[in-house]
């Protein structure tokens, strides 16, 4: 069986159960464990709990890993490197990841002078495009795997 990068994962629909009961005893409902992941599998269109454990897989394999070796576009600028941190973020569709350049990168627009960076910590989407935009319409960051 294959599963897509948004496919959910038995590990992010018992968080999502965690979180809902969370905020019902907030709002001073007292939920039990089961009822909450009842509650979250029938909201991702599964019958109940069992059969929703039973279709998805225990943790959905990230895209992008520690230890990775990637090439992309920062700031227009091409690149190699290697990441060296990954954060996956709450939403579960975007990381923060970090990357140590091979060889550093000018990140200026002109090369009438140099600022090189050695190291780039930026936010990613599932297909390694940053969300965040350059003037001319472009991703600050676009990540590929090596």
């Amino acid at each position: 069986m294959s599963f897509s990068l948004d496919t959910p994962s038995a590990h992010s629909l018992k968080s999502e159960a965690k979180a809902l009961r969370a905020q019902r005893d907030q709002a001073g409902e007292n939920l039990s464990h089961g009822a909450a992941l009842e509650a979250v599998a029938r909201s991702h269109g599964y019958r109940d709990w069992n059969t929703a454990r039973a279709a998805l897989p225990d943790r959905v394999v990230s895209p992008w890993q520690v230890g990775s070796r990637v090439k992309g576009f920062y700031l227009d600028q091409p690149f190699s490197g290697m990441l060296i941190g990954v954060q996956l973020l709450g939403n579960m569709q975007s990381y923060t990841v970090t990357i140590q350049f091979d060889e550093p990168v000018n990140v200026t627009p002109t090369f009438m002078f140099a600022a090189l960076r050695h190291r780039v910590v930026s936010t990613i989407d599932l297909h390694g495009i940053s969300n965040a935009m350059r003037g001319n319409g472009n991703p600050q960051l676009v990540l590929k795997r090596a």
